[in-house]
């Protein structure tokens, strides 16, 4: 095979330590081998960095383990050509359940071009990235924390969430504060209910009977006071986020002129993808890299059942979130089209194709 790196390392990272071994070519065609293994801290991927330059190495590979490779990968970062390779594309060879033998394969395979590299966004991306996946992370903790809530009230017989459409709403919330302090009767705790719930007074004092004991009251206190403290930070991690898109806001506010795209959905994928759409190659590409494209299985001349890829999770999310919005917007292009589909391939396969519709524009914005 044709050599394309002339000096190239490998290196095996882990937790603790970083095993790296280097090629480089010499006349007559051969390879000779350099062995190092360097610790994980700051000072000692400085010292590899430096021993890399000290031997002219222009390429690095290594497996995206983890989250082991990216200090690795920061401190090399503007020093050395860097490919990070998916760990499921790279299969080991049997006999190959070394460090060193894996650094070494490593190598091998990047010498030869043989490594697929991993899409890595520039740093600016990268922080947005953490930003916004923090965030939904958030999200789906004030997610548990209410079902949490509505799941003890209704083992103690309170069935607010069968009357009110939002139970932490503004009447909800005041009712939830009424039924921890355990002082008011029914008749007084619905009473509490604002603007439309009034209608409901009748129903909400019945639905606000139930047996709460003092170690319910206790628990609600506690998930009720998480859940304004996690909607505090939501609020201040907000703001940062809408500090860190500003100077992407043009971009932002062309997708949100597609149906189903908010702030949010827009800010993710900007924050997962960037603003230059040629490091993918072309829409088809990119498409199956978010994991929004149809199955491709064929054998013999038949095409056979297959599921999508796995894909960008976070990716994937945002794009059924906007999809599930466009849906349900009245007199919408998806709209009709996901009834369409829905009637011959189902609700999820539907979906799938109006994220896949919503994903092929936001590529073109």
């Amino acid at each position: 095979m044709d050599v394309l790196h002339e000096r190239c390392a490998g290196l095996d990272v882990h937790q603790e330590t970083v095993v790296c071994c280097v090629l480089i070519s010499e006349p007559g065609g051969r390879c000779r081998k350099e062995f190092r293994t360097f610790g994980t801290m700051t000072g000692d991927l400085e010292a590899l960095r430096d021993w890399l330059r000290d031997r002219g190495v222009s390429h690095v590979a290594m497996e995206s383990t983890g989250v082991f490779w990216k200090p690795v990968y920061a401190v090399l970062e503007g020093h050395v050509e860097i490919v990070v390779g998916n760990a499921q594309h790279i299969r080991n060879v049997p006999g190959r359940k070394t460090d060193i033998k894996d650094a070494e394969w490593l190598g091998q395979l990047l010498r030869h071009g043989l490594i697929r590299a991993s899409f890595v966004p520039p740093p600016e991306f990268r922080e947005l990235r953490e930003l916004l996946r923090f965030r939904r992370g958030m999200v789906q903790d004030g997610v548990r924390l209410r079902n949490r809530m509505i799941r003890r009230l209704e083992g103690a017989g309170i069935k607010l969430a069968a009357v009110a459409s939002d139970v932490f709403g503004v009447s909800g919330r005041a009712m939830l504060r009424a039924l921890i302090d355990g002082t008011q009767s029914p008749a007084e705790m619905a009473d509490l209910a604002r603007r439309r719930m009034r209608s409901k007074l009748p129903v909400l004092a019945r639905a606000l009977d139930g047996r709460l004991s003092d170690s319910d009251r206790f628990l609600l206190d506690l998930d009720l006071r998480q859940l304004e403290r996690l909607e505090a930070d939501l609020g201040v991690l907000d703001e940062r986020i809408d500090g860190k898109m500003a100077p992407y806001r043009e971009q932002q506010r062309r997708l949100m002129e597609i149906p189903g795209v908010e702030a949010v959905a827009a800010a993710t994928i900007l924050a997962e993808v960037g603003i230059d759409m040629a490091v993918f190659g072309t829409a088809k590409r990119l498409a199956a890299w978010a994991g929004v494209c149809p199955g491709n299985r064929e054998s013999a001349g038949k095409t056979k059942a297959a599921a999508t890829r796995k894909g960008n999770p976070h990716l994937k999310a945002a794009l059924f979130t906007a999809a599930a919005s466009a849906v349900c917007k009245k007199g919408s292009y998806y709209k009709a089209k996901y009834y369409r589909l829905k009637a011959r391939q189902g609700a999820k396969r539907a979906l799938m194709a109006i994220a896949h519709k919503i994903w092929s524009r936001c590529s073109r914005c």
